[in-house]
């Protein structure tokens, strides 16, 4: 389980006029809320809060939370972003409690490099790169290593086939394909120099125009 400290400080004014202000003075508006406490507001330091984020994977990380000078820990539970500027916008902390399990989306990690790769020329394609757990706060896994070493073309891997420590609930379902080993498509390359053969172009076929018909029939008559 990984571990950060940050700090933040609460606040009581709310309301977005509050929150343009807070972005505007660098600040991020953000709120703590748990299974046995009413949800506070709080304000984060935008670039500290940025900085803490180059350094860990915030859907894993236990974030020890000082509140002035009151410490939770905590997990972020949602960034909000700007659509287009992706700026942070705004914040969302869970209080964690011992012994209370709470759902997190641990990523998988694929190890090796699979015999079907290597000696049978397919690729792997990585179908799923997270899984959806139930477990307790204490025993948030940084991620899931997944062997494919030994996988072969046409075989796959799926969830019931990740190993997770005891205490740990996998809620996706078992059958789920995580990754698999195929040949890739094949791609029909033209031969040098050979041009592709233009398409013959139909005779034109149309009904002569009436003065062309008269013509036509004047030469005829002629011609007796």
């Amino acid at each position: 389980m990984a571990t950060a400290q940050f700090s933040a400080s609460a606040r009581t004014l709310s309301g977005k006029g509050t929150a343009r202000k807070l972005r505007a003075a660098g600040q991020i508006p953000a709120i703590i809320y748990g299974h046995k406490r009413e949800a506070a507001s709080l304000t984060l330091d935008a670039h500290k809060l940025g900085r803490l984020l180059e350094k860990i994977s915030y859907t894993t990380t236990v974030i020890e939370l000082d509140v002035d000078g009151k410490t939770s820990r905590t997990l972020i539970r949602e960034i909000q972003r700007h659509p287009v500027k992706r700026d942070i916008l705004h914040v969302d902390f869970q209080e964690l409690v011992a012994g209370e399990k709470i759902t997190v989306r641990i990523p998988l990690k694929f190890v090796g490099t699979p015999d079907g790769v290597r000696l049978g020329g397919g690729i792997l394609d990585e179908t799923v790169r997270e899984l959806h757990i139930s477990v307790d706060p204490a025993d948030i896994p940084n991620r899931f290593d997944v062997d494919v070493t030994s996988l072969q073309v046409g075989k796959s891997l799926h969830v019931r086939d990740v190993k997770v420590p005891a205490g740990v609930t996998v809620l996706d379902d078992p059958g789920g394909t995580i990754c698999v080993c195929m040949i890739p498509k094949e791609v029909v390359e033209p031969v040098a120099g050979e041009a592709a053969a233009a398409p013959a172009e139909p005779e034109l076929i149309r009904k002569p125009k009436a003065d062309e018909e008269g013509a036509a029939v004047e030469g005829a008559e002629e011609k007796k």
